[in-house]
């Protein structure tokens, strides 16, 4: 199923010819905002794991790579081609604002994943809270230099994601509402990027050499709080300062598992979504006269030694059924 869906992508042929023996083939069209990100490899391969348990459903997948032209040249595709479903996963919020909205307009439904656009230019938006994952963040922050140093205070390293999205602006914005309550607790560098580890690695080895003191790296996805231990450990100095990341993934390379190896203090759940995505796509799909409520918004969960163990067994994409 996932190479079948990938020889799609790849080749640029999106909704072929339908199925035999008469049946209707009810298709799924999903633009990903890039297929290069963990937490999105991830994303795909549940989405497809799930709607193959249903026979009469094609589940398309279209990879941006990180280019918002590509996603709206896709999208814009899917509109001709008519889905029975569209599902996009934003690169940027006001990139695809209007295209989405054309979506709308060719009466498709349209279930926004887990990235906001500037209007509700969907039939549903499923998402969790990135400002309240910032301010647990935040308070994560504030707790352990109190811990290390008997009152708030403190260097630390915001690595940032793509600018302009919204995961970004308020796992961003949420950490700064609470650590600006404290002046002793400094942010000395807030490099960006974009989601990326091996980008991450290298701008934290920049900031490692204009820094001589760093206490706290809050990467805004694991990936980028890893590529950051990593350039840390590489200089001998990981030591000196913990690493907490958003996220969350199961899986031996996910982060809820390098909490348990101790490379990051903590990391934070953000849902991948899907689940909620598929039933609502299922009822849509398959139940005439079903209405969306216009937003879904499910919980997250903070991550630290004491329940590493027992979260990943739960959000282990491998045990997900």
């Amino acid at each position: 199923m996932h190479r079948f869906v990938a020889t799609l992508c790849l080749t640029g042929v999106f909704l072929a010819a339908g199925c035999g023996g008469g049946r209707k083939e009810l298709v799924v069209a999903f633009s990903q905002a890039n297929n290069a990100e963990p937490y999105r490899a991830t994303q795909n391969a549940f989405m497809a794991k799930l709607f193959a348990r249903y026979p009469d459903v094609r589940l398309v997948i279209a990879d941006a790579q990180q280019d918002n032209s590509k996603q709206v040249a896709q999208v814009e595709t899917f509109i001709r081609q008519k889905p029975d479903l569209l599902i996009v996963a934003p690169n940027e919020r006001a990139a695809l604002t209007a295209v989405m909205g054309q979506a709308v307009e060719a009466k498709i439904p349209v279930i926004c994943l887990e990235r906001d656009i500037l209007q509700p230019n969907y039939t549903s938006y499923v998402h969790s809270d990135n400002l309240a994952i910032g301010r647990m963040a935040g308070k994560f922050i504030v707790d352990r230099l109190t811990q290390k140093y008997g009152k708030p205070t403190g260097k630390v390293v915001a690595m940032r994601g793509l600018l302009g999205v919204e995961g970004e602006i308020n796992r961003d914005r949420g950490a700064r509402e609470v650590l600006d309550r404290y002046p002793e607790i400094r942010i000395v560098a807030d490099p960006v990027a974009d989601w990326i580890q091996a980008k991450a690695k290298d701008r934290m080895t920049e900031v490692l050499r204009t820094q001589p003191q760093i206490d706290v790296v809050y990467g805004h996805n694991d990936p980028m709080a890893i590529g950051a231990y990593l350039a840390a450990k590489e200089l001998g100095r990981e030591k000196e300062m913990v690493f907490v990341g958003v996220d969350g993934l199961g899986g031996s390379a996910g982060g809820i598992k390098k909490v348990m190896d101790g490379i990051l203090a903590a990391t934070f759940v953000y849902p991948l979504c899907v689940d909620k995505t598929v039933e609502i796509a299922d009822k849509i799909l398959h139940q005439p006269g079903f209405r969306p409520e216009k937003e879904y918004l499910l919980d997250s969960v903070m991550v630290t030694p004491d329940n590493a163990a027992e979260l990943y067994r739960k959000f282990t994409v491998e045990g997900l059924n």
